[in-house]
């Protein structure tokens, strides 16, 4: 009995220092912009004028993570407007992409981020990357490069905008 206590006691010891040693600390930031610039060395951009060439000649989806009162004044042609919000919610939920009359998109399907600059589209890759999505970019710039850039080329369902007054994202 004696024995078993001297092999028990240690071992019991190892495994509370290797649980109270894990790294289970939720990592701070000074601000949104850190975060940003750190999640961003993994993000992989693509320029408006290569986004513009795909998109009549690749498979590739667009997803607006703008909130819907921007989406609706100007947004590209292609574009699904999902707010980074619920885009968790939707990516896998068959009913919203038959609703959109599109197919779910695969795991590792092109998909390429829009937002109105860029910083949102950078921190909704992670979400996705977190879901299992492979092959995810972000459009450099935002929207707002594709305005410049393309300015006739561009939807807008101005009936379903309303103005709330207030910055959303502030990116």
């Amino acid at each position: 009995m004696k024995y078993n206590l001297l092999i028990k006691i240690p071992l019991i010891l190892s495994l509370i220092f290797f649980i109270s040693c894990s790294n289970n600390e939720v990592k701070h930031y000074n601000s949104v912009d850190d975060k940003i610039a750190e999640v961003s060395i993994d993000a992989i951009s693509i320029k408006v004028e290569d986004l513009h060439a795909l998109l009549d000649t690749a498979d590739i989806l667009v997803i607006d993570v703008r909130e819907g009162f921007e989406f609706n004044p100007g947004y590209i042609p292609v574009a699904v407007n999902i707010p980074r919000g619920v885009i968790e919610f939707k990516m896998g939920n068959d009913a919203f992409w038959e609703n959109q009359m599109l197919y779910p998109p695969t795991k590792d399907g092109a998909i390429v981020l829009v937002c109105k600059k860029g910083k949102r589209s950078i921190l909704t890759i992670n979400a996705l990357k977190e879901l299992g999505y492979t092959n995810v970019r972000y459009l450099k710039g935002g929207f707002k490069s594709w305005e410049t850039k393309y300015p006739l080329e561009q939807e807008k369902n101005l009936e379903l905008t309303h103005d709330t007054g207030e910055e959303v994202g502030g990116c």
